[in-house]
């Protein structure tokens, strides 16, 4: 921690300009005033539906009034909630050329990063080594950074994989220090329109030579003894034996590099890369990523102990090699560092496709939401692109809880050799899968288990402990990753988080409760928007069936367009779609983006959220789910082509398919009973509304009708899952028209 504070009192003391500047969103005075109209007419919806449930004069009309009120009741609640996030927005600007003027070298402190992986199959080993490769070529002193792959399947594979790395960096890092390369993920350099040259040509080669061999041994499954070449190599695989499984095994832990003596073929130092994985037993719960990351804490600090820790998920590589120095802008000023407890970058993807198909780009939830929270105590932590002070994982800003042994506290300075005897025991140690039971860890210090969605909660107990976080975002992206591209992975992605959610929800830490009293009310409702998200699934399933159910039956349950109440709907729907659509394009979005982003959360509400509910009821009746689930990262060519063009992917039957092709239904089935009743009949104007919504269903879910109907590759619509719903759609009919007739 002393390079720490020595970066600190070198800034403070020296009489230069700001290393970083803070200013208000000129909107905000706007939002508040629209955010005081806009609660009136919500009480005024509240109030209208209040009066049809007084003035019900059959059950059936009672069941569809009180469904309405319920379901404008969650989205009154969620929208209330998000106005936490646009009453102060702040946006940041850093000067790292300002700090590099005052501030030397050997004074910038140590850096720690986690990579997290756990299955070579579905994050493949190559991905993990670009983005290794591009944090070991960060422009900061090698001496001071430490790199921890945390590999949670305990692949072979993988271990070979940072081997092969570790010798290509020797090469690569010159390189990119001699032609001052900002790209330093050599795919991503080699896939651009770089330099071309012999130099260029040569590393390529070595590149897709390293390339071919990794996924050669991929392929087969294990590391053959002829692709082991250095005697040093051969004893770190002899762990993998026949009692070797990914569920159960022995601590492997790993020095690929070390900072103190091996240099790159121009006699630089290289930074340490060091594999772990953590030991593994059946009987023996894990924590999934939590559980993992917890082993990188206690194992790093044995090793190096720096004092900045970064995480990374696999695929999300430095896109930008001056980022640590961009954070010491912040971690130098002593004015806000006493309480900061990590610095957050927004989560930004490579390889969208033009129009986003699936919204994977997340406008909302990584840019503009977190922009409002660094105005509250800042953003919440997304799982990577996050660089934490150790500190902050050891209780509160005023109050240290120790670990159980002093070479785990943060202020410990580790006196012995990386690769010491002493060192890589201890290291062996509290990698075990037994280490952390009955301690605080998980609990009082390190990331917080009790949740799937381990970012989400850790950053919100922090915030809970007294620290706060702070939100940048440069104009180059400080990361990049890769996105999802078939709409099943997306949704089961969405699913885990839904799980998630729901166990911050029904947990002591409620946001409501724990929350608005903790950390204040604004943030409080900030953290309960994220946490009750899984609740939009209850308004878009009401909406998606019970209009057009009355709709196909010829009820009306919406004023007339002629009646004062009509207007109260056409302003409330396009008030929150209005401003929606005005935040969407502010953060440097578009109207085609913005148009399916709306569309995927009618997909998620009638899908993942519906189904990521329900798993967390089962899972709480004691009925076993499927659990936490990676999202695949493997592309499939015939998937990235229907993903390139724009054409969602059905292939994969999933149970999550049925709910939206049923809604695909039954709207169509209303638009086209609900026009040809408003026209022939002259009852346009007393079943607009309905019409309007059946319309809007019919429209969004165009994609869906396509993979039912039109489409003959792989990516359509299972004929199984169209049959099953089908026959749902028209149970329902019946069961509702039944429900009306009595």
């Amino acid at each position: 921690m002393e390079s720490l504070r020595d970066c600190t009192t070198s800034s403070s003391t020296t009489s230069t300009p700001a290393f970083h500047t803070l200013r208000q969103a000129r909107r905000a005075a706007l939002n508040r005033v629209f955010a005081a109209v806009y609660s009136c007419a919500i009480l005024a919806l509240l109030y209208h539906h209040a009066l049809k449930l007084i003035h019900s004069t059959s059950l059936a009309s009672f069941f569809m009034s009180l469904s309405l009120f319920i379901s404008d009741i969650f989205l009154a609640f969620m929208w209330v909630t998000r106005q936490s996030f646009r009453m102060n927005q702040v946006y940041r600007s850093e000067f790292p050329e300002k700090l590099k003027e005052v501030v030397n070298e050997s004074d910038f402190p140590a850096l720690d990063v986690f990579i997290c992986t756990a299955d070579p199959y579905k994050e493949p080993p190559m991905s993990v080594v670009n983005t290794a490769l591009s944090v070991i070529a960060y422009e900061y002193p090698a001496e001071k950074v430490s790199v921890y792959i945390s590999d949670d399947g305990g692949s072979q594979m993988t271990l070979f994989a940072l081997m092969e790395a570790a010798k290509f960096a020797s090469h690569w890092l010159p390189f990119c220090r001699k032609n001052n390369l900002v790209d330093r993920s050599p795919d991503a350099y080699f896939a651009s329109n770089h330099t071309s040259s012999s130099e260029t040509e040569k590393i390529k080669i070595m590149y897709e030579s390293m390339k071919i061999k990794v996924d050669n041994v991929l392929e087969r499954g294990k590391v053959d003894d002829d692709y082991i070449i250095g005697e040093k190599e051969r004893p770190a695989f002899t762990k993998w034996t026949n009692e070797f499984t990914r569920q159960d095994h022995s601590p492997v832990i790993q020095v690929l590099l070390d900072n103190s003596k091996d240099k790159d073929i121009s006699g630089h130092l290289m930074p340490s890369l060091i594999y772990v994985s953590r030991e593994k037993c059946r009987t023996s719960p894990h924590h999934f990523k939590a559980g993992a990351l917890n082993a990188l804490v206690r194992v790093s600090a044995i090793m190096t102990n720096a004092p900045i820790i970064l995480t990374l998920d696999c695929d999300m590589y430095s896109n930008d090699p001056q980022t640590l120095i961009r954070v010491l802008c912040y971690l130098s000023d002593p004015k806000i560092r006493s309480t900061l407890g990590y610095i957050q970058f927004p989560q930004k993807f490579h390889g969208l496709n033009e129009s986003d198909i699936y919204a994977c780009e997340h406008k909302y939830l990584f840019i503009a939401n977190p922009a409002g929270m660094d105005g509250l105590s800042g953003p919440n932590y997304v799982g990577t692109g996050c660089f934490f002070r150790r500190r902050a994982l050891f209780g509160g800003p005023l109050t240290l809880i120790a670990p159980e042994i002093p070479e785990l506290n943060p202020d410990h300075v580790v006196d012995k050799h990386i690769q010491s005897q002493p060192i890589l025991e201890l290291a062996h140690k509290v990698a075990g899968c037994n280490y952390g039971n009955s301690t605080s860890w998980g609990y009082k210090i390190g990331f917080k288990y009790g949740s799937l969605v381990e970012d989400f909660f850790t950053g919100y107990r922090l915030k809970g402990e007294g620290w706060k976080g702070l939100f940048c975002n440069p104009k180059r992206p400080a990361f990049l990753g890769g996105v999802p591209i078939s709409l099943l992975d997306v949704l089961n992605q969405c699913k885990r988080w839904a799980v998630g959610l729901l166990e911050v929800v029904f947990s002591k830490y409620n946001p409501m409760i724990f929350g608005t009293r903790n950390i204040g009310l604004l943030m409080g409702l900030a953290y309960a928007h994220y946490s009750f998200w899984p609740s939009w699934s209850i308004p878009t399933t009401i909406y998606a069936f019970i209009p057009q159910l009355a709709l196909l039956n010829g009820v009306s349950i919406f004023p007339r367009v002629s009646e004062p109440w009509f207007f109260l709907y056409v302003f409330l729907f396009l008030g929150a779609y209005g401003q929606h659509l005005l935040e969407f394009v502010l953060v440097g979005g578009t109207i085609q983006r913005w148009w399916n982003d709306q569309r995927m959360w009618m997909i998620r509400g009638l899908s993942c959220f519906l189904f990521g509910s329900l798993e967390y009821l089962l899972k709480h009746l004691g009925i076993s789910t499927t659990g936490f689930n990676l999202t695949n990262k493997v592309v499939d060519d015939e998937q990235s082509k229907r993903y390139e063009q724009g054409v969602f992917d059905f292939g994969v039957p999933s149970p999550m398919f049925v709910p939206l092709v049923m809604a695909a239904i039954i709207n169509l089935a209303a638009l086209v009973r609900g026009l040809t009743k408003a026209f022939m009949g002259r009852k346009l104007e007393e079943l607009f509304v309905q019409v309007f919504i059946a319309g809007f269903v019919v429209v969004n879910s165009a994609p869906i009708y396509e993979a039912m109907v039109l489409r003959s590759d792989k990516g359509r619509m299972p004929i199984k899952t169209t049959s099953v719903s089908i026959f749902l759609a028209l149970a329902l009919y019946v069961l509702f028209s039944h429900t009306l007739r009595n």
